[in-house]
């Protein structure tokens, strides 16, 4: 994997942190992406430290907020000729209802639009590297969710497990458009279930929050075990030329049947080029 560049995001804490340690020590140039300046500093001093690999930095961007995310695509593409693995990681869930900064509920913002975007502002990039990876983290969470196309925003019952639910299935309809669209271009694109790991993906959401998970994390997986199978995927000649599946535990597995709903996947990707091309919306109070 030397001389291999790498974009993670959601790089500086929980999976994103480990698979980025794990990845810097195997030689790849490991750009970071977080949200603020002080802990993405922190996070790649300690990973250069830890690995001895210089070739960890850092850029700063807002995912839910589409104009940071297409800064952040120009800023990698300044500096960078190619891109070998895309990671898209970054997550969160969100106890009450929110808005993006462009009008969009957030939870579908982060959780899919940020993917969806950044990934296809990439694109030229990682055809141009091929053979080159895109690894879009999921999670079991899908299972049993289907999406409402009339309401994609839940402006109606929202509630915070079911955001989550669909945007993780909004994760695989995704991949497994993206992975036919991509066919015969060397750039497979994948997607995987962590396992229930030690996070801090609800901190956002209040005290009484924090203290709940950190009870139920008790027999959790540590960070480093949920990033195997994230590295496994970015580095393992095993999948190599492996494309539209979905992963556990290192190891292909099927996900909830209404994943594999080809229209259903044509059709969020037409909403999804809609809402990225859409500007901040005052329809909704």
């Amino acid at each position: 994997m030397q001389n291999k560049i790498c974009l993670i995001t959601g790089a500086t804490s929980g999976i994103g942190l480990a698979t980025a340690t794990e990845l810097a020590k195997m030689g790849l140039t490991v750009v970071m992406v977080g949200r603020d300046e002080e802990r993405s500093q922190k996070a790649a001093i300690q990973i250069q430290k830890e690995t001895g690999n210089q070739g960890v930095v850092y850029l700063l961007a807002d995912l839910s907020v589409q104009a940071q995310v297409r800064q952040l695509a120009e800023k990698f593409k300044s500096r960078y000729d190619r891109l070998d693995v895309l990671i898209n990681n970054a997550g969160a869930v969100f106890l009450r209802r929110q808005r993006s900064a462009d009008g969009i509920e957030k939870t579908f913002a982060l959780n899919h639009l940020a993917y969806f975007l950044l990934t296809n502002l990439l694109l030229d990039t990682l055809k141009a590297s091929a053979p080159a990876r895109i690894i879009n983290v999921s999670s079991n969470s899908h299972l049993g969710e289907h999406l409402d196309f009339e309401d994609l925003e839940l402006k109606r019952g929202y509630n915070a497990l079911r955001a989550y639910g669909r945007s993780k299935l909004a994760n695989l309809y995704f991949t497994y458009e993206l992975a036919r669209r991509l066919e015969g271009t060397g750039v497979t694109v994948n997607a995987l279930h962590p396992g229930f790991v030690r996070t801090g993906i609800a901190a956002n959401n209040g005290w009484l929050v924090r203290f709940f998970m950190r009870l139920v994390h008790l027999n959790a997986l540590t960070p480093e075990e949920g990033a195997r199978t994230v590295v496994y995927l970015s580095t393992s000649p095993e999948v190599e030329g492996v494309t539209g599946k979905y992963f556990v535990h290192e190891r292909e597995v099927a996900s909830d049947p209404v994943s594999y709903d080809e229209s259903a996947a044509k059709r969020l990707w037409e909403a999804s080029e809609e809402m990225i091309q859409a500007p901040e919306r005052s329809d909704e109070r």
